[in-house]
């Protein structure tokens, strides 16, 4: 794996719906040094087809409330793999076996991830403050 990249402020506005929602997984790779048509690469990994439809949606709706409007958006009612095209952001929303299936992270290895240990803490934490 490549380096870590530090966190923009201008992707955390894609993030925080995703992590609200308790995906599986969320990967954030920067590729703009090696693609034209994007600059970040966010996949997401949901439990369900249910889930995946969720978070999508969610993201959806929180973006939009932000005047932020997808360029494309396919699968969302299938629930496998969810395509969120935004321009300079792409988020992909998989359930656990599709996203296995394509591998993306593996297509994209010599990219750099970025660092999302900011966002796992504070959500981490919430979940923690659930419990008790």
């Amino acid at each position: 794996m490549k380096n870590s990249v530090t966190i923009k402020d201008e992707l955390k506005k894609y993030l925080v719906p995703a992590f609200e929602r308790k995906a599986k997984s969320i990967i954030a790779i920067d590729v703009k040094q090696l693609t034209s048509y994007t600059d970040t690469l966010v996949i997401i990994e949901g439990n369900s087809q249910r889930q995946v439809t969720s978070i999508a949606e969610h993201l959806i709706k929180s973006l939009k409330t932000q005047e932020i409007k997808a360029v494309g958006i396919e699968g969302v009612k299938a629930g496998e793999w969810v395509l969120l095209d935004y321009g300079e952001v792409i988020i992909h929303i998989f359930k656990s076996e599709t996203k296995s299936f394509y591998d993306l992270e593996g297509l994209w290895a010599d990219a750099s991830r970025i660092d999302l240990s900011e966002f796992e803490a504070a959500y981490e934490s919430e979940e923690n403050d659930d419990e008790f």
